[in-house]
This record gives C-alpha cells, sequence and structure tokens, in this order.
C-alpha cells in the first residue's frame, strides 16, 4: 500500500484557523484581492472504496465563520399550563415535545450574522486530485453547486488505484469567472482489494454536541488525536450535530451544520482523511425520533422529512444510507440506518416492530452471508447487547425492541468472527451478550464534557470493560506471523489508550 503520514502535518493544520484558504501543499493558494466564493466550512471525503470516492464541499459567502462575539438567537418554549414562556430545554419538563416553542434573533441580528454563521454563496467547484508519487494531475469539470441545496456540490472520483494515497485541491470560482477564488488541500487513501491481506487502521466515534467542544481553537480533542493514528478511514455513528435546541426551521438546520465544520479542528480532520457518515436520532430530527412521530412541537417549523433531507445534503453520500464497504482481505464493515424504516417506540413489541425494516434486515443478512472477510464488524447508531437504561426504549438493548433485537443477535453470533461496534450511548464499554456471545463496543461520546448517562460503579455482568469517559475507539486489522487479528482500542479525547482488546482467528477461522 503507498502511505503517507499525516503526523507531521496535524500540528500545522490544527493551529490553522480553519478559515485561512491557505493550506499546506504547492497546489493549494487563493488571490486574497478576489471576493469569493471561499469554502468556509471545508469539505468532506467520503463513501471511498477501492476505485471511487465522492467529495462533499459548499461554497461560502465569506472566508471565515461569523465569531463567537456575535451574538445567538433566543430559544423559549411555552408552557401549556400557564403560558408562560421560559428558557429551555435543560429547565423543562420529559413532556418538552408537546410544548410550543417560539425563537427570535436579536435586534439587528440575522440568520448570516449571529455566532457559528456561514453564509452560502453560489459558484462553480472542481476537484483535481493524484497519487502522491505521481506528478500528473487529474481534474473533474467545473460544477455549479446547488443553490437549492445550502450551496453544496458532491463530486464523484472514480477510476482510482486501490491501496493508494491521494491529494487532492478543492477549487472554487464565481459563476462566468475562470480565476480560482478559493483552493482547499487535502489527502485521503483508497481500501485495498478484497484479496489483500493489508494492515488496515479506522476510528469510530460518536455523539458531539458543538455546546461541549473541547479543543482550544474550536471543535473537539479526538480530531487531532485520529489523526495521530493516521487512520485509513473514520467512522461517524451518527448524533453529528443536535437539532433539538436550535434547528427550529430548514434555515437553522443548516447553520447547525455549518457552525459544526466551521470549526478548526474539524474542518481540519476531514481535509485529511476519509469518512463514513452515518445519523441517529438527534442529526435525524429530535431525541427519539421516528417518522410517524405527530406530537411533536417543540422543533418549530422543522419536520421529520426535512431532517432526512439535510442530512444528505450535509454529507458525502449517495443517497441509500445503509451500506457495506470491504477495505482488503481482512475487514468488511456495515453501516445501518436507524431511524428512516423505524416503528415508532411505543408500538408493542413483537414481529412487526422493528427499527431496521424488512428491507434492510434481509440486506443485511445476505450480504454477511455472502462476505468471505476474515473480520466482520456491524457498525450501528444504536446498542444491540447493551446493556441499556431502564428509561429507554429505542433500541435492540432494551424493551422496546426485544423481539428484533434478539433475532439480530442471534444471526450475527453464527456469522464467523463478527462483532458490533455502537455508538449513541454516551459512555464506552465492551459487552458479551449471555445468551449468544456476540460481542458490542461502545465507542462513547465525543468528549468528556458530553460523557455521562450511565454510573461507572455499575458494572454488569456482560460488561468487560467500562469507562464513563469521552474518546473514540480504534479498530486495527493485521496480521502476525501470518495469523489475522483484530485489535480494539478506547482512547480518551487525547488518544491515550484506556482500554485493549484483541481477537486472534485461529488454524480453524476462529476468533478468540
Amino acid at each position: 500500500m503507498k502511505r503517507v503520514t499525516r503526523i507531521a502535518l496535524v500540528a500545522a493544520i490544527f493551529a490553522l484557523s480553519g478559515c485561512s484558504q491557505l493550506q499546506p501543499g504547492p497546489q493549494s493558494s487563493v488571490a486574497t484581492s478576489m471576493p469569493g466564493p471561499y469554502q468556509a466550512t471545508g469539505f468532506k471525503i467520503g463513501e471511498v472504496t477501492g476505485t471511487d470516492a465522492l467529495i462533499w464541499t459548499r461554497l461560502t459567502r465569506s472566508a471565515k465563520r461569523v465569531g463567537a462575539d456575535m451574538p445567538m438567537p433566543i430559544f423559549l418554549y411555552r408552557n401549556p399550563d400557564t403560558g408562560e414562556l421560559i428558557e429551555g430545554p435543560e429547565s423543562l419538563t420529559p413532556n418538552v415535545g408537546t410544548w410550543d416553542s417560539v425563537f427570535h434573533y436579536p435586534p439587528g441580528a440575522t440568520i448570516d450574522t449571529i455566532e457559528g454563521a456561514v453564509p452560502g454563496a453560489p459558484g462553480r467547484v472542481r476537484v483535481r486530485f493524484r497519487p502522491v508519487d505521481q506528478s500528473t494531475w487529474r481534474s473533474t469539470k467545473w460544477l455549479n453547486v446547488d443553490t437549492e441545496r445550502d450551496f453544496t456540490r458532491q463530486i464523484k472520483l472514480s477510476g482510482l488505484t486501490p491501496a493508494t494515497s491521494y491529494e487532492i485541491v478543492v477549487e472554487a470560482s464565481a459563476d462566468g469567472n475562470t480565476a480560482v477564488s478559493s483552493s482547499l488541500d487535502g489527502r485521503f487513501r483508497t481500501a485495498p482489494p478484497a484479496d489483500d491481506p493489508a494492515r488496515v487502521v479506522f476510528a469510530v466515534t460518536s455523539c458531539q454536541e458543538y455546546r461541549h467542544q473541547d479543543a482550544p481553537a474550536g471543535g473537539f480533542k479526538i480530531y487531532p488525536s485520529i489523526l495521530e493514528l493516521d487512520p485509513d478511514f473514520f467512522v461517524h455513528t451518527g448524533d453529528i450535530v443536535y437539532y433539538d435546541r436550535s434547528a427550529k426551521n430548514l434555515d437553522l438546520a443548516r447553520w447547525v451544520w455549518a457552525r459544526m465544520f466551521s470549526l478548526p479542528a474539524i474542518l481540519a480532520f476531514h481535509r485529511q482523511v476519509s469518512s463514513y457518515f452515518m445519523k441517529d436520532d438527534h442529526d435525524t430530527w429530535m431525541n427519539d425520533a421516528w417518522p410517524t412521530r405527530d406530537d411533536v412541537k417543540h422543533m418549530g417549523d422543522f419536520t421529520f422529512a426535512e431532517g432526512l433531507a439535510t442530512f444528505l445534503e450535509q454529507v458525502p453520500m449517495d443517497g441509500v444510507t445503509y451500506r457495506t464497504f470491504r477495505w482488503g482481505k481482512d475487514v468488511q464493515v456495515w453501516m445501518v440506518e436507524g431511524r428512516d424504516y423505524r416503528s415508532a417506540n411505543t408500538d408493542p413489541d413483537g414481529p412487526a416492530k422493528s427499527i431496521w425494516g424488512p428491507e434492510q434486515v434481509a440486506w443485511f443478512k445476505e450480504t454477511a452471508q455472502m462476505s468471505d472477510a476474515t473480520f466482520r464488524i456491524l457498525i450501528s447508531p444504536t446498542p444491540l447487547v447493551g446493556p441499556d437504561r431502564d428509561n429507554k426504549f429505542d433500541s435492540h438493548a432494551n424493551a422496546g425492541f426485544q423481539f428484533e433485537g434478539k433475532m439480530l443477535r442471534e444471526f450475527i453470533a453464527q456469522q464467523d468472527n463478527m462483532i458490533v461496534i455502537s455508538g449513541d450511548r454516551h459512555w464506552q464499554y465492551i459487552s458479551v451478550d449471555d445468551d449468544t456471545g456476540l460481542r458490542e463496543y461502545g465507542t462513547g461520546a465525543a468528549s468528556d464534557e458530553h460523557a455521562g448517562g450511565w454510573s461507572q460503579d455499575d458494572v454488569r455482568p456482560e460488561h468487560r470493560y467500562l469507562n464513563v469517559i469521552g474518546g473514540f475507539l480504534s479498530v486495527t486489522a493485521e496480521r502476525l506471523e501470518g495469523k489475522p487479528r483484530l485489535t480494539l482500542r478506547h482512547h480518551g479525547v487525547d488518544g491515550n489508550v484506556l482500554n485493549e482488546d484483541t481477537l486472534v482467528v485461529n488454524a480453524l477461522g476462529e476468533s478468540h
């Protein structure tokens, strides 16, 4: 595999403002006299295979996000009994969904001038790309961004070489202008072929809330920490953003994404590694969301359907949110969709109640049984093993969906060397299901400030590791003395290893 280290770039990139258009690399520059458009929300590299990659970018009016010294919208909730307007939602009762919400901008402020705003702009984009050891650039055509989809554009790169490190330059220009107004460089690595026993390293996290960011320059410490591992790819299991408090209409939902991805640590990270994005309840619509829920008032004019469309607008993705990717002989990952096809959490449990829906279940079973990868890894936005809190009813690990959960656990446990990685819960754990032996690895939340929801003293029989702390999970597949092994490490936010678990395949093809 042709590899290029990112470690030397981490400190310099992380120190950048995230708004600067001058980045490392001879092909990255900006004409400072140009009036824009710019790329203050950066770009994302997604859906990478051995031969393809999808590049997402968004054009912006300014080179910088609106600073933290500017005001925020004011969100209020109306008590249905008294008519009183109060701030929330921390101070509200559990039935907040039935409360009306109102919001207003401070005097003189608009959606374009509030803290973290990054207004979009029309224009054109193109991507230039090449293997890092070659001198000749290939280029896509100039394409207009979609002004109806938040000034975004996704560009597919095809005909790539497997197991190869690529560098890219994403360029912008104004409509009708041939001059490049903004240029950002980055890099990614393509997947090795299915018969290549290549070493593969990737990282997984969950649950990052804007108000709980911990990086000094803005963002989350986990991102430069992950880059230190020089990963092949990254998976975010969902709750990438939290709509609940702030997305009262479509404009505000888009603002939630823009202010998150214009943060320096996040912007720099996604230029240096490819990602697979998943969604959960908070980046679909609201806490414990399902498609038919009709008792919600506090989300204002923002609808479940708009949440689905906004997710596909804001991340690099072809459309279907459940999919599988192969990374060499030893790794295949499945990423499943847990919101689009979900029955109501309040429905009685039984054969008709589902989180995945029948088509996704059938797809998962068929593709898992067809796979000849040494290690098969299901990444789920919500847990299948748990244990989970008694007051939760939205996952396969609690009473709300036990029928489908039992069926899936039994099926997964029957597959050779298949494990589960779960997001959503705000604590790190490893659990083994008593009935099936299925192993599940909970990633925990993205920051210490967001960790919680479980007691450190509440260690259950199924726990093999428990830590109520922020951070991420890394996964390394490699062969030592010809034996495939999968090592899963829980890290703190600074990258320090908190726990390590290794699965080794024996001569019979079984892991232990």
